[in-house]
């Protein structure tokens, strides 16, 4: 049985939906789960927005370190952290699963995965780099920003349940505790930097350079999209298998991400109907009501100034203030 998964908090559940249910229509017999970094039972959700989907809450998973976790992280970096232990509790909770997979939310799926099956029967880590091509330009994102932010988006990873995907998930978790930061000046963006060592630290990990695959703004200068006989294409004769809308938001329709200035809808309009396409499905699923639900792990900071000061800061001294205010 093939798992695959996701992570998110309520304000993210119509991603999450959107995603599941392009899985359930691309790859019906897998099992879908939504890891949740939230309480259901503190949000008090009516009945149409619980989705069809399982969904693990985060206190089930016994994360040992959880509440200091909650006080160091912002809800992207606590999202992002908890990663390898869902992986860890699948692998152990979940006999069946061969593979478990996963995925951001704010991804469609469009074909069945099926050279991601047989990469996974071979090979204990597929992972997929942002680029695959050299950028020829200083627009953003460029070759030094991916320097900055990591080989491989993380926003996708394949793991064969196998003795060698327990050790690299055993020495990600380790990592993630304390140093899941966006900190840029020390080295750090969430949990991408730490899987640049995965195919040198471990065996068999194949690194997915398939144009379909993991397709998203920071690869656009190097793939183009068409539909033929209703089929999304890539480059003309590559299938496209997932496509990653990160930075998108429908209420900027007018911008491919918030992460990019490379392109316009009016210089791409390849990839206009995908976009209306995710657009859509986000409205269908109730994006403007679960988005405003806050996070119950997130304590919203004091004072605006405090939130300025620790976004800037992201290092040793912010996790300093943060025992202070709490002594």
């Amino acid at each position: 049985m093939t798992l695959a998964f996701t992570i998110c908090s309520i304000n993210y559940l119509a991603q999450a939906r959107t995603l599941g249910d392009s899985l359930r229509q691309t790859n019906p017999d897998w099992q879908y789960v939504i890891g949740l970094v939230d309480k259901l039972d503190q949000a008090h959700l009516p009945p149409e927005l619980i989705p069809a989907y399982p969904m693990l809450e985060i206190d089930q998973i016994d994360i040992e370190d959880f509440a200091g976790m909650c006080e160091r992280y912002d809800i992207t970096e606590l999202n992002t952290a908890v990663k390898p232990f869902y992986i860890d509790y699948f692998f152990k909770h979940y006999s069946d699963a061969t593979e478990v997979i996963y995925f951001d939310p704010d991804i469609i799926v469009f074909q069945p995965l099926t050279r991601l099956k047989q990469h996974l029967s071979e090979y204990n880590l597929v992972v997929t780099p942002h680029i695959c091509q050299p950028i020829t330009d200083w627009l953003i994102p460029n070759e030094l920003n991916h320097l900055n932010t990591g080989t491989y988006n993380l926003g996708f990873i394949g793991l064969q349940k196998s003795e060698e995907s327990n050790r690299f998930v055993q020495w990600w978790k380790k990592r993630l505790v304390n140093e899941c930061r966006i900190d840029l000046c020390n080295g750090l963006f969430v949990d991408q930097h730490w899987v640049n060592f995965a195919p040198i630290y471990y065996d068999k990990v194949w690194i997915e350079k398939h144009p379909g695959y993991n397709a998203a703004y920071w690869n656009l200068h190097e793939r183009f999209f068409s539909e033929q006989d209703g089929v999304w294409k890539v480059n003309e004769t590559a299938d496209l298998q997932f496509f990653h809308y990160s930075g998108y938001g429908i209420h900027k329709p007018q911008e491919i991400s918030k992460y990019q200035n490379r392109f316009t809808f009016a210089q791409r309009p390849d990839v206009v109907p995908l976009f209306e396409l995710y657009r859509q499905r986000l409205f269908d699923n109730q994006n403007e009501t679960y988005r405003n639900y806050p996070c119950f792990y997130i304590k919203p900071p004091k004072t605006l100034y405090y939130q300025s000061v620790r976004k800037a800061l992201k290092s040793p001294i912010d996790r300093l203030i943060s025992v202070l205010e709490n002594r």
